[in-house]
């Protein structure tokens, strides 16, 4: 039996609006009431604060190859997607890239406090071998020690041929298994078109075919600005009329973005049981606005948060963008608090994985947590230490992070790859 056991903490959040003090403890990798401490692991927590690991609800890792390229700021996305498609071109995406780029993207997230990710993949060149693709990405989460949902995305893809790899996919990395979660929890498989900006109903009805013959979770980009503009281009309709004529507002669906809402489409996502995933990192940079995050939540969607890919938002930051978040909600309606923030980077990005396990440190939850010290001069003179995990120290990193009830980050540092060997590993393939 393994046990371990965080102690001393300024403050512990449970979960939604639960913040004490006390111990942590986790059994076998669960979160316990108590435990035997005999033989316990004892992780000092003295002047931190412990949170539940973050989840990072949705990222593009394959993107942390192609970060800051020359020609992919400050320009519309309708120029934006055919070089980013370039540069995929010219690294020729293969199962060695896509692990590589997930091993740093996701070494950048454990780093940062981030114990689960969500990798909506959406490059799968001609021919590709898809299966090898998932499997190095999952191996890389492996390695690290981090949660991973790796999502089968389509972007313009053939339709017959996103929905079988995506079954191949399947019966490779979680097969029958019912929801598409190992059972350790470690690994899921999820299904995406990018959008009705570049995918037909065809390929959504095919993935959703796959998903419903499988348990899996359904996730998808909608409204931000040019997803609007095609779609009334296109289909003379907004996204969401047309994701609702294919059969994609439902409860086990997520949406990304919805930055332009109206109130009649805020109330119908709230009713079909759809969960949202708000990604400012990636939203304000390519001029899509500030979506309405409060007035999601008043209306009962469950809120995420994630921080997009890399060609977008340069960063893996969730705690980062939760503080971006936060600032930024003041522009769209009344500031969304610290502590709610916490909630859509911790619960609210689980509950739409469907994963009431993670997020949380109540008893019966899995064992990931992290360790933030807030004893240091950026966190001088703050009343409330949680609030202060946002409002002070941008780009603040935890001390120690464990997934599962074991250590993957400690003073800092990975403990289970070298973070030098990544990055070099990761230039020497993409020749910079």
């Amino acid at each position: 039996m393994s046990v371990v056991v965080v102690r001393g903490a300024v403050a512990v959040v449970e979960g939604p609006g639960r913040v004490r003090a006390g111990d942590v403890a986790i059994v076998d990798g669960v979160v316990v009431d108590s435990a035997d401490t005999a033989d316990a692991e004892i992780i000092d927590a003295t002047g931190c604060v412990v949170t539940p690991g973050l989840v990072n609800a949705h990222h593009h890792l394959l993107q942390t190859a192609f970060r800051t390229l020359p020609g992919t700021r400050g320009i519309p996305m309708r120029d934006w997607l055919p070089a980013m498609a370039a540069a995929y071109t010219e690294a020729a995406v293969d199962p060695e890239l896509t692990g590589l780029a997930a091993r740093a993207g996701l070494a950048e997230a454990l780093l940062c406090g981030v114990t689960t990710v969500a990798d909506h993949h959406l490059t799968w060149p001609a021919e590709a071998d898809t299966v090898g693709m998932a499997r190095a990405a999952a191996s890389a989460a492996n390695d690290l020690g981090a949660r991973l949902v790796f999502v089968r995305g389509a972007a313009r893809d053939d339709p017959q041929t996103a929905a079988a790899s995506a079954e191949a996919i399947v019966s490779s990395l979680v097969p029958d298994r019912a929801g598409g979660v190992t059972a350790d929890g470690m690994l899921q498989v999820a299904v995406g078109p990018a959008g009705v900006h570049s995918d037909p109903r065809e390929t959504f009805e095919l993935l959703g075919d796959v998903a419903r013959r499988h348990g899996l979770r359904r996730r998808t980009q909608a409204n931000e600005v040019v997803d609007v503009e095609i779609a009334l281009e296109r289909y003379g309709m907004r996204p969401l009329d047309l994701l609702e004529e294919w059969g994609w507002l439902a409860p086990d669906v997520t949406l990304a973005h919805l930055c332009d809402v109206t109130d009649d489409e805020i109330a119908r996502v709230a009713a079909s049981g759809v969960s949202a995933t708000h990604a400012p990192g990636c939203d304000v940079p390519m001029g899509w606005g500030v979506a309405p995050v409060r007035r999601l939540l008043d209306a009962g969607v469950a809120v995420g948060l994630g921080t997009s890919g890399g060609g977008s938002n340069d960063a893996g930051h969730l705690l980062a963008d939760a503080r971006l978040a936060m600032q930024v909600s003041a522009l769209v309606g009344p500031q969304l608090p610290a502590s709610e923030i916490l909630t859509m980077a911790t619960s609210g990005s689980a509950d739409g994985l469907g994963r009431p396990d993670l997020g949380r440190l109540t008893p019966g939850a899995a064992g990931d947590l992290c360790v933030w010290d807030v004893s240091g001069v950026a966190d001088a003179g703050v009343a409330d230490p949680v609030a202060g995990l946002l409002w002070a120290a941008p780009g603040r990193r935890p001390r120690t992070v464990v997934v599962g009830g074991r250590k993957v980050v400690d003073e800092g540092r990975l403990v289970r790859a070298e973070e030098r060997e990544l990055v070099a590993r990761l230039f020497e393939r993409v020749g910079r």
